[in-house]
């Protein structure tokens, strides 16, 4: 036997490299196509942006002006906000008319007065619908 031959021989590596290759891809493969047909991939795009807000209420006329303090803005057709006390108020946006909430604008809201124990809170929702999140709430 030829030991010199054999410690030198390295037929084999190439084969054995080359099969662990061959799964590795199917398996990602499979990963990905399954993901889009179960449907998982619509959902990679929907989530709640990141932003910071302030809260200041006025006692007297019953507003609540919300601030976007920092942060991502934020479309306000997926923008809503919500009061414990009163499930049915509307907010007034104040975007500069450009459909986006940035840094600095801010949102009105006539809460019809809080109690100590409510809760506001601002909301998003994802363009399909499927998502939402609470970016921020405010507790009296």
């Amino acid at each position: 036997m030829h030991l010199k031959k054999f410690l030198t021989e390295s037929r084999a590596v190439s084969p054995v490299i080359g099969v662990i290759l061959m799964v590795a891809i199917t398996v990602i493969l499979a990963a990905v196509i399954g993901t889009f047909v179960l449907g998982l991939g619509d959902q990679v795009g929907d989530t709640a942006p990141q932003a910071s807000f302030s809260f200041e209420y006025n006692e007297t006329s019953e507003m609540m002006t919300i601030t976007h303090e920092s942060g991502e803005a934020i479309a306000t057709e997926n923008l809503n906000v919500s009061v414990s006390s009163n499930p049915g108020v509307t907010p007034t946006i104040n975007d500069g008319g450009d459909g986006q909430l940035s840094a600095g604008e801010t949102i009105v809201v006539d809460t019809d007065g809080l109690a100590d124990g409510d809760t506001v809170r601002v909301i998003w929702t994802s363009e399909s619908g499927a998502n939402s999140a609470t970016l921020q709430k405010y507790t009296r």
